[in-house]
């Protein structure tokens, strides 16, 4: 009996107590009301001074022949013949999309020019001037005449401009750039760029799409290439000798005409002429051969990367709208002064005790 009145006790305590912080907190409405307008008011003035952000979306889809490439492979094996092959599945999958937020990827295409009233600069240069990053610099002797010119060769650059880089690549992936793909099934990636300026966010992104489609390729696809050039430079290589060989035939033929048959030694040159020509027709045979298989090969090998959609003008806004900033303002301004007056009297009962 004397657990249950306990307990009855502390439950009624407990109503008691919440019923007495309610009627507090309800006592302070006035104050409360009033936080919630200044909060409310101050969400107006945010709403009103926050730029709007455009946001520009590419999207494309990566085709690659591997089954194709496979083939080609195949049949050259058959044949005994070495053509070479791509850069394998080093940007398969999620890494194609790390590769487009990698800070080599990012900066290369920071350092890529953009029209800017009729004046090329880097799109680096006018993420600065766009943050007004230059205001700031002007007692700092060591960066206030950075510059960052489009193609600068990234090799030469001094460590502050290494440092400022690499402030706006964090800045950008940090929130400002997205790269997914929205269904694993299908091929298709989708580049988001946001950021104040509507002209910085749609040529950052296509140039973003470029410079990774550019690497990508010719990773891809630097192999075969290779293995092409050399089977390319062998094929002219010999195909010079025969050519020469076949003037020696000639020029031999010409100085044993009429000779008497007997004479057999004085036709040697001709027939060691005869012999070069067809061993190079033979090696001549075997390099075509093999230089157009590895031209089917780099052409399976070669990824179709095919935009979709590109960003178009005017781009998608997003904006803190002065409902918003009521809305939100005043839901903190009221939270703020329920959390003092609560602190307060709570710090008030902990003095007295």
């Amino acid at each position: 009996m004397n657990d249950i009145k306990t307990d009855e006790i502390t439950f009624k305590t407990i109503i008691l107590e919440i019923k007495g912080w309610f009627n507090f907190i309800l006592s302070k409405f006035k104050f409360i009301f009033l936080a919630g307008i200044l909060g409310a008011a101050l969400g107006v003035c945010y709403s009103l001074m926050k730029k709007d952000i455009y946001v520009a979306t590419l999207t494309f889809a990566l085709e690659e022949d591997n089954a194709g490439a496979s083939g080609a492979l195949g049949l050259v094996g058959q044949l005994g013949l070495d053509v070479g092959g791509g850069a394998g599945g080093a940007f398969a999958g999620g890494n194609l999309i790390s590769l487009f937020k990698s800070r080599k990827m990012i900066e290369q295409t920071l350092l890529t020019d953009i029209a800017v009233n009729g004046k090329k600069i880097s799109l680096a240069e006018m993420y600065i001037q766009e943050n007004k990053w230059r205001d700031g610099w002007k007692k700092l002797p060591k960066i206030k005449n950075l510059k960052f010119l489009p193609y600068a060769n990234r090799d030469s650059f001094t460590r502050e401009q290494d440092s400022v880089l690499e402030l706006i690549f964090k800045n950008l992936s940090a929130a400002n750039l997205d790269v997914s793909q929205k269904d694993k099934k299908i091929g298709m990636i989708s580049i988001e760029t946001k950021s104040t300026n509507e002209h910085f966010s749609k040529v950052f992104t296509e140039s973003l799409a470029n410079v990774v489609s550019d690497f990508y390729i010719e990773t891809k696809t630097e192999k075969s290439k290779i293995n092409m050039e050399i089977l390319q430079r062998q094929l002219d290589s010999i195909r010079g000798e025969l050519n020469g060989s076949i003037s020696g035939v000639a020029v031999a033929n010409d100085r044993t005409f009429a000779l008497n048959p007997a004479l057999n030694v004085k036709r040697v040159p001709s027939v060691r002429k005869q012999v070069d020509v067809q061993a190079n027709t033979t090696i001549l045979t075997e390099l075509i051969k093999q230089t157009e298989l590895a031209k089917v090969t780099l052409r399976k090998e070669t990824p179709l990367i095919q935009v979709i959609d590109r960003p178009i003008y005017p781009l998608k806004k997003e904006r803190f709208g002065k409902a918003k900033g009521i809305v939100f303002g005043g839901f903190i301004g009221g939270f703020l002064a329920v959390m003092y007056f609560i602190v307060r009297r709570l710090y008030g009962i902990l003095m007295k005790e």
